[in-house]
């Protein structure tokens, strides 16, 4: 059992009297974490188990019953469900148990994946939920050796807090080209290191094409999976749905609603083209990338090996750091991400915006950065001095450095 930064958090919060919502992608981490949050829970039912969901799909009531069914106590009793959004009448069940009794149960509902629920216009209990997240790993839930030899606290675009009690031992540490070839995936990161390609493998194609035909989200598989295969390839570029389109044999509207089920399956995000600038010359255009770059790697075929991640690494890592300032920000609770492009060339990697401030974030394969690589980040700082003040440079420095007075060159596991 391997600890989670959100632990002391959601041990907290599930205390309070509301419905308590989990969201996130398959194998993340969200039914271990929640057995030993809830180890006495009254009541849990998988809906990923075929019995147990065609149970409930035939009489949902049976869902009141069994609750009703609990004796009462002083404490409230727990009750979780699993991949909730298999049933989406068991939302309506546990509004009408809650809105009976506040304080009688207290219901955490887990799922996988929001498009059933949106399709089927599930009620997500509006006034009586609290929403919480899960993703893959992040940098402080799997240190790197480098991180333990230098304790001391250096300034990050997007800093996490880390303080509170977690009950277990964080991840087993990795280094970053393992980190570029298989992803953060609690799943993967656990796996003996002969079995991780294997397991990455298994989790894209067969998880995918399970979730997909179980949901009926598709109609044909094999369409999708060449539409995977081409959006994994293009994950950290600008989308280009008529080329996707076109690549793939399927209609636009049909590519568009490809992507918004990746999306809805918590298995990619978008990276809005920042606005705020006075240059005219912006490109608008958005970019998405899958939520892990081993999943990526995994879909578009690539080989699980150092030397194939090594032969181009530069997009790797700066989708790696995209994905982790994402994770970050969504754990926070606040905040947005950003890219600026203009038409001549000109770019910031990433712009994170929080609490009314910029931090424009450029990520470079280097061990060596230099001043003139921080051109683009003193540009941006120029243009925006009342709201942005630093910039940083993620590379493979072994320490923070010092650019300029504005930008500083931070290595990637000081994130």
């Amino acid at each position: 059992m391997f600890g989670r930064l959100v632990e002391p958090r959601w041990r907290k919060k599930f205390a309070a009297p509301y419905v308590h919502i989990v969201f996130g992608a398959r194998q993340t981490g969200k039914s271990t974490l929640l057995k030993r949050l809830l180890p006495d829970a009254a009541v849990w039912l998988d809906f990923s188990r075929p019995a147990e969901r065609s149970d409930h799909l035939r009489n949902p009531d049976q869902f009141v019953q069994r609750c009703r069914a609990l004796p009462k106590s002083r404490r409230p009793l727990t009750v979780v469900v699993d991949e909730a959004q298999n049933v989406p009448a068991i939302f309506d069940a546990v509004q009408h148990l809650y809105d009976s009794d506040k304080r009688r149960w207290r219901f955490v509902l887990c799922g996988s994946s929001a498009r059933k629920l949106r399709v089927t216009g599930a009620n997500l209990l509006p006034g009586r939920c609290l929403l919480h997240h899960l993703y893959p790993l992040v940098v402080a839930e799997r240190p790197w050796a480098e991180t333990k030899e230098r304790r001391r606290k250096a300034e990050s675009p997007l800093s996490l807090d880390v303080t509170g009690r977690v009950s277990a031992p964080w991840f087993p540490e990795a280094e970053l080209v393992e980190r570029l070839t298989f992803g953060e995936l609690p799943v993967v990161a656990i796996a003996p290191a002969a079995q991780r390609a294997n397991v990455l493998r298994a989790y894209t194609l067969v998880y995918l094409e399970e979730e997909l035909r179980r949901e009926a989200l598709v109609k044909d598989w094999a369409v999708f999976a060449r539409f995977l295969q081409l959006a994994a390839a293009e994950s950290g570029q600008m989308l280009n749905y008529a080329k996707i389109s076109k690549d793939a044999g399927v209609t636009l509207p049909t590519v568009k609603s490809y992507y918004q089920l990746l999306e809805d399956m918590f298995l990619g995000f978008r990276v809005t083209a920042f606005s705020g600038s006075p240059r005219k010359s912006l490109l608008s255009t958005e970019r998405f990338c899958f939520f892990d770059v081993g999943v990526r790697n995994a879909a578009v075929e690539l080989s699980l090996q150092r030397a194939a991640v090594l032969a181009n690494p530069g997009p790797l890592f700066e989708q790696w750091v995209g994905a982790e300032l994402w994770k970050r920000l969504k754990y926070l609770g606040a905040g947005k991400l950003y890219y600026l492009r203009t038409k001549a060339g000109a770019e910031v990697d990433f712009i994170v915006e929080r609490e009314g401030r910029w931090s424009p974030v450029e990520v470079k394969w280097t061990e060596n950065p230099r001043p003139s690589d921080a051109r683009h980040l003193l540009t941006f700082l120029s243009e925006h001095p009342r709201r942005a003040r630093h910039g940083y440079l993620i590379c493979r420095c072994k320490t923070p450095l010092a650019l300029t007075d504005s930008v500083t060159a931070l290595p990637w596991f000081h994130l």
